[in-house]
Parts: structure tokens; C-alpha cells; sequence
């Protein structure tokens, strides 16, 4: 998660992507609270992936969110932008035994009944989708074993698009194939790509298999990320009671603490953080985070940052934190 989320300024300005709110929680807490979801074994060490500028505060939420778990949090870096198996092997003093990988670029509502089979070689996650060509993708044989790993295929080969989460039984080995490509330059489009160590490992015998999940939902612009929080809110908050007798309330909603609802109507597919005012207004299908004020306002399919004052109508703000818009 060392990537600097340009498509989804201006609020990756001063907040790092993956601590971004979704339905209340930080894209990274529903990611690997999702993960342990579905692990037959407890997690006992998270370790992140990020740039140094995500700073210590960013440093500090983190490992808070892996102790959550039980789990313990580990901070590395990646300083260039080198591929997936570079940013991977920052964290090489965690890669032993079993081991989980995550992309934290979307999230995803888990399969519950799908647990990880840890007995597996290696797993991948995928997700059937229509335009295969933004994705890498998987081609399986008649047992369901991977036979192909295509990075960003332009002709059709396989409509199984990895989705970013990966097991795989040795993690030790993993490193040893990761470090084999960067000792030999081995490059992928300019990058150091784990699918690359994945087929030389399938090469030597490894053998991966295929999981999904129930859906995979995209956080990559602020479109998606809105309609991520609707699905989020519709799967796991729509039971969410300390707000459901408030008739201004149009479930399902995240509503933070301190929160004030005066003479407006909020829902469905809201979230609120800490301390913000709705005043006079109508809000739906929005993210707004903490101690944001909006008035005398129609908004919809939004997204405001934290410290934000919003006045007027509209249906597809996209607001920074520290921003006043009167309309």
C-alpha cells in the first residue's frame, strides 16, 4: 500500500488511501478484518507496505488496527515504485511460513463458507469480469489448477481477473523466487512483478488453485469509492441500531459519535464521521468524514473530507479536507 492514490485526490492530500473511511472503518481494517474472516488459523503478524511520507500518525493507526486482531503490526517501506514483487519483498522478514498477501486498493465482501484451505500450495483469489484487460488474469486446466498468470492481457485469454489477495504455504520460498527476479533484473513491463515469481514457482512444481470472493468492489476514483461504501453499508451496517429509530434516518447509514442531524434528512448509503452537522439539508449516497459541517444543502454520490464546509446542491462533489464550498 505504498502507492500515493492520485485518482483519488484531493483526498489522498493529506490522508494516506488505504486510512480512508468506508462505512465507518478504514478501507485497511475492512480488508484484513475480512481477511481473518475467512483464515482457519489465527493471524499473528500484519506487516504494511508504505511510503515514508504516510508519516507516524498514519504509522501508529496501523499497527493499532492489526492489534485489533490479536495480531502484531509491522511497518516497512517502499521507497520507488518498482512492481509488485519489489513492494512485496520490503516486507521479507515477514514473508516465513503461511502467508496472505493483500493488495489494499479494493475491498470485498468475503465467502464465509470459503475458508482458506491452507493445505494448498498457493491460492489466488479471482473474479470473472467483462474487460479482462486492466488485470492480470489466470487460465485453469480440467482439475482447476492455474496453468497461465497473464499480466494485462490485450486479447482475450481468460475473463478470471486476480483480485489481489494471495496465500501461499511457504512464505520463505515465496521471498527466495521474489529475490531471484530483482538479483536477475527479471522485469515485467519495467516492474518486478509477483506474478512473475508465481510462474516460476508453478514451473517447479508449485501447485496454485483459484478462490473467490463473494464481491470485489473497487476504491480506485471517487465514484467507485461511493459505491463501494453503499455495498459495504448494504452487507455488514444494515442492522446498525443506535440510529434506526431516528425518523431523519434512511438506513442503511454509518452514523460516527457526536453527530448532529437537524431538520435533514440523511440515507440511504451515508456515512457520517465524528462530529459533524447536517443542518437543513438532504444527503444521500455520500461519504463525509470527520467535523465536516454541511447547510442549506442538497447532496448526493459525494465525497467530503474531514474539516469541510458545504453549502448548495450537488451530485457529484468531490471535497478536500480544510475546503469551504458555498454554493
Amino acid at each position: 500500500m505504498a502507492g500515493m492514490g492520485k485518482r483519488m485526490r484531493p483526498h489522498t492530500l493529506t490522508v494516506p488511501k488505504p486510512l480512508i473511511p468506508i462505512a465507518g472503518k478504514p478501507m485497511v481494517q475492512h480488508i484484513v478484518e475480512d481477511i481473518a474472516k475467512i483464515c482457519p488459523e489465527k493471524i499473528t503478524e500484519i506487516a504494511y507496505v508504505i511510503s515514508r511520507v504516510f508519516g507516524s500518525e498514519a504509522e501508529k493507526n496501523l499497527v493499532a488496527v492489526a492489534e485489533k486482531l490479536g495480531a502484531k503490526g509491522k511497518i516497512y517501506y517502499q521507497d520507488e515504485p518498482l512492481g509488485t514483487a519489489h513492494a512485496i519483498l520490503c516486507a521479507q522478514d515477514s514473508l516465513d511460513e503461511k502467508t496472505l498477501i493483500a493488495f489494499a486498493d479494493t475491498l470485498f465482501v468475503p465467502d464465509t463458507k470459503a475458508k482458506v484451505d491452507t493445505d494448498q500450495d498457493g491460492i489466488i483469489w479471482v473474479q470473472k469480469i467483462k474487460d479482462p484487460r486492466q488485470f492480470g488474469v489466470v487460465k485453469l486446466d480440467k482439475d482447476g489448477y492455474i496453468t497461465d498468470f497473464v499480466e494485462k492481457p490485450q486479447s482475450f485469454i481468460s475473463d478470471l481477473a486476480i483480485i489481489g489477495i494471495y496465500y501461499f504455504k511457504d512464505g520463505a520460498y515465496l521471498k527466495k523466487e521474489m529475490q531471484y527476479l530483482i538479483d536477475n533484473n527479471i522485469r515485467e513491463k519495467g516492474e518486478y512483478q509477483l506474478t512473475n515469481a508465481m510462474e516460476n514457482m508453478k514451473r517447479k512444481g508449485t501447485k496454485f488453485v483459484t478462490s473467490q470472493v463473494a464481491e470485489w468492489l473497487d476504491c480506485g476514483n471517487k465514484d467507485a469509492t461511493v459505491y463501494t461504501n453503499q455495498r459495504i453499508l448494504e452487507c455488514k451496517v444494515r442492522h446498525q441500531t443506535s440510529v434506526s429509530h431516528q425518523p431523519s434516518i434512511i438506513q442503511p447509514c454509518f452514523i460516527g459519535e457526536n453527530v448532529q442531524i437537524i431538520n435533514s434528512t440523511v440515507g440511504p448509503f451515508v456515512s457520517i464521521g465524528d462530529n459533524s452537522v447536517i443542518e437543513n439539508s438532504t444527503v444521500e449516497n455520500c461519504i463525509v468524514q470527520s467535523n465536516t459541517k454541511i447547510k442549506n444543502a442538497n447532496l448526493s454520490n459525494s465525497m467530503l473530507g474531514n474539516f469541510v464546509e458545504f453549502s448548495g446542491n450537488s451530485n457529484d462533489a468531490s471535497v478536500g479536507d480544510y475546503s469551504v464550498i458555498k454554493n
